[in-house]
């Protein structure tokens, strides 16, 4: 029985799309408990990101995928796994400082930092839905990170004293990401899609333990509710991961539709059910904006 999403898709991909945006979601959440409980950013990127570069490596193995590169995929790779490194690195960064939807929200402007790489990079001109979403998703940002300071009662100053450095952390990955997406399209083709994410997040784990290092070594938890927030995050990537690689291409699907860009609002209720987080009614309505228009930038062609 085939579903009626605007991609024409089945109700099981449909339903694996939402798993995957779930357990995305409910991984920066897990990372938020970790970070409240003695665990760095550097920390929780290195364990999620090897045990991922480690599950991907076996698929590779089971699926016998040849690991033949050439020189210009060697050289993008390396680019490709600097940036994702710089994006995880920032985009946990982002949600150790601010409540998760926020630093989510504020991360999901990058299909207009891929629009800006692709002209700057590639000379690519962005199409017209870009140009017409471009307003409308940084009025919905506007309003969900409280530009103002209304919605916090801490007037302008007060409250980008307190979001500014979190905001600036997820704008950084969104740039960084939306550049590793640019240069992914134009660089890896031919590559095959296990191949290039396994390599991506073993780089991504040394560059985080690189950071570890220079921080003093792995800071881990203190306490047990830590240990569930770490053991969570890693479980929770590496499973999305493995389900994206495995399961959806037998159903049909690419791993990046628009559905799971819906990540944004689970991540909003799981924080509130568990950590407590809540934002004011005017910020959900700006969030709402968001996802929406990211999610018809995905689901539309032309």
């Amino acid at each position: 029985m085939q579903s009626h999403t605007p991609q024409g898709i089945s109700t099981a991909a449909f339903a694996t799309l939402l798993l995957i945006a779930f357990m995305m979601g409910a991984n920066h959440v897990a990372a938020r408990l970790a970070f409240d409980h003695g665990v760095s950013v550097a920390t929780a990127v290195a364990f999620r990101s090897c045990v991922t570069a480690l599950v991907v490596s076996l698929i590779l193995l089971a699926y016998r995928v040849p690991v033949q590169l050439q020189s210009r995929h060697r050289k993008a790779l390396l680019l490709i796994g600097v940036l994702v490194g710089v994006q995880s690195l920032c985009l946990y960064a982002a949600v150790a400082r601010l409540p998760v939807a926020l630093a989510l929200l504020a991360f999901n402007t990058y299909p207009l930092w891929t629009a800006l790489w692709a002209r700057v990079v590639y000379g690519q001109r962005a199409a017209p839905r870009v140009l017409r979403a471009m307003p409308v998703m940084l009025i919905g940002l506007a309003l969900a990170l409280d530009v103002s300071g209304a919605a916090s009662g801490l007037g302008a100053t007060g409250h980008w004293a307190r979001i500014g450095v979190g905001v600036a952390f997820a704008l950084a990955g969104s740039a960084s990401f939306g550049l590793a997406l640019v240069v992914t399209q134009h660089e890896t083709v031919g590559l095959d899609g296990r191949l290039r994410t396994a390599t991506t997040m073993g780089i991504v784990a040394l560059i985080a333990l690189a950071a570890s290092g220079f921080q003093g070594g792995l800071s881990l938890p203190t306490e047990p509710v830590g240990w569930m927030g770490l053991a969570g995050l890693t479980f929770l990537y590496g499973t999305a991961f493995t389900i994206m690689f495995t399961v959806l291409p037998r159903l049909g699907v690419v791993g990046n539709s628009a559905i799971m860009n819906i990540e944004p609002i689970f991540a909003l209720v799981l924080a509130w059910a568990i950590l407590g987080q809540s934002i004011a009614p005017v910020q959900v309505a700006g969030g709402l904006v968001v996802v929406a228009t990211v999610m018809w930038l995905g689901l539309r062609k032309g």
